[in-house]
């Protein structure tokens, strides 16, 4: 009883800490102290070895893919060339469909292997003079942003994101996994979000809600002259006078990117085949707007940066994890959800949404539900494509909870907005609406 008031506990000060703005690794590292104490296990063991063993290990497996992902997106970033696409995208589409825009530019760029982050800050300020042009208000924008970054492109197959690389070392699949039904799902989640979008919009601006940045809501949100806010604003309306690489020339590493990484697959492992396909991308990137190249070593040294601070953070709650496992009620919720009658998968697919959802991390769930759950579901005879893709669709439903890094920095850090005012959009587009497709996929996988 008091090992689940733990995990309970542990979980509630996760999500208040880190909203309240609490750095990660000082959060879990308490969270694990709770969890621990509530759980009779002994502190310096837990600390010293299980959330350590957690820690180190993640990082061992998978830092080198957060380090040429997090330079490919800053050589991107460097080069223009995610603001390039971000600007043809939104010119293609026009103000009239400023919301779509949005969630086109985010999906285009995070399909292609491009940091959430630097997706983010690209297009936030093209998304401020659309919202603005069209009186679209702007609390959507962060909804609109996180759906088309998170919802569908990092659980669909042949996407480069960890997400969909961490279920290749456990279910030995490739990042194609999942076939047609994989494709599918995806589809569902974005005509899905897509509608939920222009409905709750549409709500909105005919109850005589505008633009209405955070700024022009007293107590809520007071920025001043010159904040990011009016500055990113200013910067999208001289975005025309501005030289950007052409939008051909930034497409072309994507897309290589996401070819040579499912070809390559096929050959090699899903790992390599991802580093080597980013290492491309970075190539490519540099020889086809080599004009906008300022700071060669300034762009990996930058990157070197981001990938350490990504990497750290997300360890950071696989290590909370890997004490939260050690709790005997741990091991009691992992075997209630495995032995829930129904389809195997839908144990599967519980467990890990749950675990995401405990870390506030869809990369960090996976990477401490599956080394736990993928032996049982393999040895129960689950086909390893179908489970890949249930465990990654998994992984982006519950993880999108307000305490989620990506979650926080894109409403408060890039939007300027609040979680009162922005969440809602970005609960239903990021959380329920992915839980939908989960379920959707398992009973599909489960009938074909």
């Amino acid at each position: 009883m008091l090992g689940m008031l733990g995990l309970l506990l542990g979980l509630l000060l996760l999500i208040v800490l880190t909203m309240r703005g609490v750095h990660i690794i000082v959060a879990a590292i308490l969270c694990s102290t709770v969890v621990a104490l509530f759980g009779g296990l002994n502190l310096e063991t837990a600390l010293t070895q299980h959330y350590m063993e957690g820690f180190t290990g993640y990082f061992a497996s998978w830092f080198l893919i957060f380090l040429f992902g997090a330079i490919f997106g800053k050589v991107m970033e460097d080069t223009r060339a995610a603001e390039s696409i971000a600007d043809w995208v939104m010119r293609t589409f026009g103000s009239t469909r400023a919301v779509l825009a949005v969630v086109a530019a985010c999906a285009i760029m995070t399909y292609g292997g491009v940091s959430l982050f630097v997706v983010g800050f690209s297009v936030y300020p093209i998304a401020v003079a659309l919202f603005r042009h069209a009186n679209v208000p702007h609390r959507f924008i962060p909804g609109a942003m996180a759906f088309g970054s998170v919802a569908f492109t990092m659980t669909s197959p042949g996407s480069p994101e960890i997400q969909n690389l961490i279920p290749t070392q456990f279910f030995g699949t490739t990042p194609l996994a999942g076939g047609w039904i994989g494709f599918l799902v995806g589809f569902v989640i974005l005509i899905s979000g897509a509608l939920y979008l222009k409905v709750a919009v549409r709500r909105a601006m005919a109850a005589g809600e505008g633009f209405n940045p955070p700024e022009a809501r007293q107590g809520l949100v007071r920025l001043s002259a010159g904040s990011a806010v009016q500055e990113t604003a200013a910067a999208a309306e001289e975005g025309a006078a501005r030289r950007l690489p052409p939008a051909v020339s930034a497409f072309i590493p994507i897309v290589v990117v996401i070819v040579t990484l499912n070809v390559l697959a096929k050959v090699m492992s899903s790992t390599a085949a991802a580093l080597v396909s980013l290492a491309i991308g970075i190539g490519l990137a540099w020889v086809l707007m080599w004009r906008h190249v300022r700071r060669f070593w300034g762009s990996l040294a930058v990157g070197a940066q981001d990938a350490l601070v990504a990497a750290a953070n997300t360890c950071a709650v696989v290590g909370f994890g890997k004490v939260a496992a050690q709790v005997p009620a741990f091991k009691s919720v992992v075997d209630a959800l495995t032995s829930i009658p129904g389809p195997d998968l839908l144990g599967l697919a519980l467990g890990v949404t749950l675990i995401c959802g405990l870390t506030g991390s869809a990369s960090g769930g996976l990477g401490i539900a599956l080394p736990i759950l993928a032996p049982l579901y393999l040895a129960k005879g689950v086909d390893p494509g179908a489970a890949h893709r249930v465990a990654t669709l998994a992984a982006g439903g519950l993880d999108s909870l307000p305490h989620n890094g990506y979650v926080v920095t894109t409403i408060r850090a890039i939007c300027g907005e609040t979680h009162q005012r922005a969440y809602k959009p970005v609960f239903v587009l990021t959380v329920l609406v992915p839980l939908l497709g989960m379920f959707l996929a398992v009973v599909l996988y489960s009938l074909f």
